[in-house]
C-alpha cells in the first residue's frame, strides 16, 4: 500500500491509506464493529478518552478506541 499511514484501532496496529478516517481504520480492524459504530451501538474515542467523530481524519500513529455507545434518539427510563 503506497501512502499508508499506521494507526491502532484497541491496540491493535492497522495499515490505511493516507486520508483515511476513523472508521475506515475500524472497519480494516473489524468490519462488524465498523458496522456497530455507524448504527450508533458504539462509539469512537481518541487516546484520551475524548470522543471522536467516525469521518475524524487519521495522522500516523492516531490511537482509536472502540467505547459502547448509546443510540441517539433514545431516552433513559
Amino acid at each position: 500500500m503506497t501512502d499508508a499511514i499506521r494507526a491502532y484501532v484497541n491496540g491493535r496496529g492497522v495499515d490505511v491509506p493516507a486520508g483515511a478516517t476513523a472508521i475506515d481504520a475500524v472497519r480494516v480492524w473489524d468490519a462488524a464493529v465498523a458496522d456497530q459504530v455507524s448504527s450508533g451501538d458504539r462509539a469512537l474515542t481518541d487516546s484520551r478518552g475524548l470522543p471522536l467523530e467516525p469521518d475524524a481524519p487519521l495522522s500516523t500513529g492516531a490511537i482509536v478506541r472502540i467505547i459502547s455507545g448509546r443510540r441517539r434518539g433514545t431516552t433513559d427510563a
